[in-house]
């Protein structure tokens, strides 16, 4: 079993971590850290728990430390998973990496040229990476990050679509879910009877991060994908789980049936090598004329799945909907499974 600790523990992502490493068959959780506020506290009394499960009894009592890399050698880790916000990010991330691996949630290092930007199942030959950035760094550790919640549900579609008939540019809207902010992110007052039309840095986020994931790995960098991309985001009165209406301009031809295909037998990496945190499928394609719904559809694949309907086409633009869980398939699911293809891969010492 590999020691890991999680910086963040007490935040909605911090939260998903604990709950899905819970009996991991690989990864066992040693250290749970946040900010001094909540240092020092037994993690029960420190984080105000949000989930509709309960805190696992083994982690309830463990005192929260504050976050500093001397917890790598007090508790023996050997990598961390990161829930930071992007400003505490960009000094405790690189700080962790001199020492152990670091799978990151948070969109400080996602652009840096010598960081992988990961979704295992669409561009796993991006964790070679790791390579460039060691020996640029000098570290003996690395940063992996998994992308924004929404790029996810977008870009995992758009993959089979690319490799199977070329992108021409995208159009997106996205539907996006209260916990997407965080607990305290959106007041009540400011959502009900209502859709806010705005949240910062999201759209820019989504425009470019799929170009890196669909681009080329070239040995010492990538060479991102030629489309373009136009993003508007929405935050919606849901909970859990994120809707985008996605209009493609593909490079050839096509029949609705044909893309089903493509979608529905789509698998990469996880699924190969059977990792434990791998939907079995990748991407579910319904039928019905009113799914999928947040409701209903988002814990398919145990949150891992991307859910996929409303396929239309007129010309070569292809219209669909995709609905994926942002706080699973978009953030602590990810980086475990980045954490999980990185161990198989040999990346993990």
């Amino acid at each position: 079993m590999l020691k890991t600790g999680i910086l963040g523990a007490t935040g909605m992502v911090g939260q998903r971590f604990i709950q899905l490493l819970e009996d991991h068959p690989w990864f066992k959780i040693e250290a749970l850290a946040a900010s001094k506020r909540s240092a020092g506290k037994p993690y029960k009394e420190a984080a105000k728990w949000h989930l509709d499960v309960a805190i696992p009894d083994s982690l309830s009592g463990v005192v929260v430390e504050q976050i500093d890399p001397k917890i790598i050698d007090e508790f023996d880790l050997d990598f961390v998973f990161s829930a930071v916000p992007s400003d505490i990010a960009r000094q405790v991330e690189p700080q962790f990496a001199e020492k152990v691996p670091v799978f990151s949630n948070t969109a400080t290092h996602r652009m840096d040229d010598d960081v992988p930007l990961v979704i295992p199942e669409v561009n796993s030959e991006h964790l070679d990476l790791v390579n460039v950035q060691k020996k640029r760094r000098s570290w003996k550790g690395f940063i992996i990050t998994n992308p924004n919640c929404s790029a996810i549900g977008l870009t995992v579609p758009l993959k089979p679509l690319y490799t199977e008939f070329g992108i021409n540019s995208v159009e997106v809207t996205t539907m996006q879910a209260l916990s997407g902010a965080g607990y305290a992110g959106v007041p009540s007052m400011a959502i009900v009877d209502n859709v806010i039309p705005f949240i910062s840095n999201e759209e820019q986020k989504m425009e470019i991060e799929p170009l890196k994931i669909l681009g080329r790995f070239k040995g010492d960098g990538v060479e991102f994908a030629d489309f373009s991309i136009f993003a508007s985001c929405n935050r919606v009165g849901v909970l859990d789980g994120h809707t985008e209406s996605i209009f493609v301009k593909l490079n050839r031809e096509f029949e609705i049936a044909e893309v089903k295909e493509v979608l529905n037998d789509f698998t990469g990496d996880p699924q190969r090598l059977k990792l434990p945190s791998a939907p079995e499928k990748p991407i579910i394609v319904m039928d019905e004329v009113d799914r999928p719904q947040p409701r209903l559809d988002r814990n398919k694949g145990g949150g891992m799945t991307v859910s996929v309907g409303r396929l239309n086409r007129k010309g070569r633009l292809l219209r669909f909907l995709t609905l994926s869980h942002n706080t699973i398939r978009g953030a602590a699911g990810a980086s475990i499974l980045n954490a999980e293809l990185a161990y198989k891969k040999g990346l993990m010492g």
